[in-house]
């Protein structure tokens, strides 16, 4: 058995301790907004935070999260992921919106670790994660704004 904190509660999983965080995630847990996208960890539409960093939830056994914190895009909180959110709107960022969820999880960690991210700050922290979309200029022009509301 498993046991960790999603989104601030406590769970437990009995499970088969090989099973991705992913799955555990999204149909134990029932929440689906952390996507699947390839399997491999090269897309970044699973991306969550576990213990204060990013992790790509597809290939993570959740054997490795006992006793860590996790949370999800349901579940982000504090005043970068508001900022996030936010400029994510103002700047019209989504297109089909698929990888959604795991470029706002990248850009909230890379703001809550570099207040004031320069582009190669920014590409650094999102190149593991994949726009089938291409809005890469808006992804980054809303992490400067994020990143500028949060300055004021």
């Amino acid at each position: 058995m498993v046991t960790f904190t999603l989104n601030g509660q406590k769970r437990t999983f009995d499970g088969d301790p090989d099973t991705p965080l992913l799955w555990v995630i999204r149909d134990f847990e029932r929440l689906t907004g952390t996507k699947y996208g390839c399997g491999v960890a090269q897309c970044g539409a699973c991306t969550v935070h576990m213990d204060g960093f990013t992790r790509r939830s597809c290939i993570t056994p959740i054997s490795t999260a006992e006793g860590s914190e996790i949370i999800t895009i349901e579940g982000v909180e504090g005043k970068e992921a508001e900022a996030v959110k936010t400029a994510w709107i103002a700047i019209d960022v989504p297109q089909c919106g698929y990888c959604q969820s795991g470029q706002i999880m990248s850009a909230v960690s890379l703001l809550q670790n570099i207040p004031k991210p320069t582009d190669e700050d920014i590409d650094g922290a999102m190149a593991g994660n994949i726009c089938r979309c291409a809005t890469y200029h808006r992804i980054r022009a809303a992490i400067h704004n994020a990143a500028a509301s949060m300055e004021g």
